[in-house]
This record gives structure tokens, sequence and C-alpha cells, in this order.
């Protein structure tokens, strides 16, 4: 569904993304590791459109997404961001359906909050919290409110940032369990962006590395243990010794 082919960015001197080929498949959960600093927000914004790329090409469905059609590409995708990123001012209710009450396809404001119920209860929170505000919930429940949102307008392509940052292990697990199912539940394809290793064990059909602006490896999951790359099986490890500095 979604291919890149040696794309780049640099800011200013400091090159980021160095020639990155990586294609997602329809249907598929791809999940994309490495250290701090090593792109892999950056090239998520350039999935998004949010950021332009130096060069190379980066295809949905085989449409350029720098020259599609805003509002119809964006409306393809859900996405749960890595602070929650919930609006402070509105109940949990109104941030789940933000999306559905504004643009050219919004929705009148009982179906939103009906449906911002039934997305609410699918992540596992009752009637109850819908009133409430961000400031109100712990972190868990707010991390569940922001995925609930990500998924409020059935989008076909979800990105999530960090899903566990933050999170005790219990809760952490939880959030993770409810990626999966609800991602094979809708048949969506998913693209996380983790150092977390529990959650990638969890959600992930396909594991790609990014290390110093390029992909170091890409296979299946299941035979991420068995790779012999030295990067892949240092950071798996957590590893303090290897060909990634650790000291930066």
């Amino acid at each position: 569904m979604i291919t890149l082919s040696g794309v780049t960015k640099s800011f200013g001197p400091n090159p980021v993304l160095r020639g990155v080929d990586l294609t997602l498949a329809s249907g598929k959960s791809m999940v994309i590791i490495g250290g701090s600093g090593t792109g892999k927000s950056v090239l998520l914004k350039c999935i998004l459109g949010l950021v332009t790329p130096d060069s190379g090409t980066i295809n949905l469905d085989g449409q350029d997404v720098q020259t599609a059609e805003r509002d119809a590409f964006l409306a393809r995708f859900g996405m749960l961001f890595q602070g929650g990123a919930l609006f402070d001012s509105l109940r949990v209710w109104e941030n789940v359906a933000f999306r559905l009450m504004r643009g050219a396809s919004r929705r009148p404001k009982e179906e939103a909050r009906a449906i911002a119920l039934e997305k609410l209860r699918r992540v596992g929170l009752g009637p109850q919290v819908a009133d409430l505000y961000p400031g109100e919930l712990s972190g868990g429940m707010q991390k569940r409110v922001g995925l609930a949102r990500a998924i409020a307008a059935e989008p076909e392509i979800i990105f999530f940032d960090e899903p566990t940052t933050g999170l005790d292990p219990i809760m952490a697990g939880v959030i993770n369990d409810l990626i999966r199912e609800i991602v094979v539940e809708m048949g969506a394809t998913a693209m996380t962006i983790t150092h977390d290793m529990s959650s990638v064990r969890a959600i992930a059909d396909d594991v790609a590395m990014l290390h110093d602006g390029r992909i170091k490896w890409t296979g299946p999951v299941t035979e991420m243990d068995a790779c012999t790359d030295p990067y892949v099986q240092q950071f798996i490890h957590g590893r303090a010794t290897g060909p990634i500095n650790a000291i930066r």
C-alpha cells in the first residue's frame, strides 16, 4: 500500500534520511525500530506529506503523496500520537469525535457522540468517562482515548508513534493487545514507531530497522531473532557494545 524509494531528507547540513527504501503491504502491521534521532519521526512525517523529502518518491496505492489531494489523502489515515495529544479544553468524547465534527464529511453532534461512545467502549472505556476532561484521566486512559480517536473515522491506515511510552508494563501490554486486535479487526494497514521490543513482538507482522538514515534490515518479525545483522542484534537485545554508538 505504501512504497518509499530512495527517500532522502536533510535539515541544513544534517542528513536525516539517506536513501530509504521500504514497502508496507496492505493489511499488514509494520513496526519501525531504531534508536532516538535515527529519523523515524521524520520518515513518518514524510509519508504524511508534512515534510517534503529532498529526493526519492513516496507512493500510496501508486499515487505520489506530494501531489495527492490533501483532504482526501489525509482522510485515509488515523494517528495515535506519542504524548496522546488530547485537547485539554475538550471533553473526552469531543476529543474522540474531533475529526467527525469537522471537514466536508462532518457528522451531526448526536451521531458523532454516539460513534465516540462506541469507540471508547472498543478500547475498554465506559460512558462515564465521556464527559470528563483529559486532565481527569490516568496516563493509560488518555492513551486509550487517543487510540479511540485514531480509529473513530474508520481509517485504512493507522500510524502509532511510540504507543507505550510512559506506561507501566501492564498498561503497555493492554495497549499492545488493543492495537493488535483493532488492526486485525479493521483490516487496516499499520505503521508503528517504537523502541519497545515488547511492542514489536506483540503487534508486528514485519519489522524494519532504521539506523543512520537507512534501512539496515527488514523482514517478518518471526525472522528478527535469527537475523545476523549486528545492528539489529545489538538493538533488540539492548547491548551496550556493538556497531551502534550507545553514547551520542
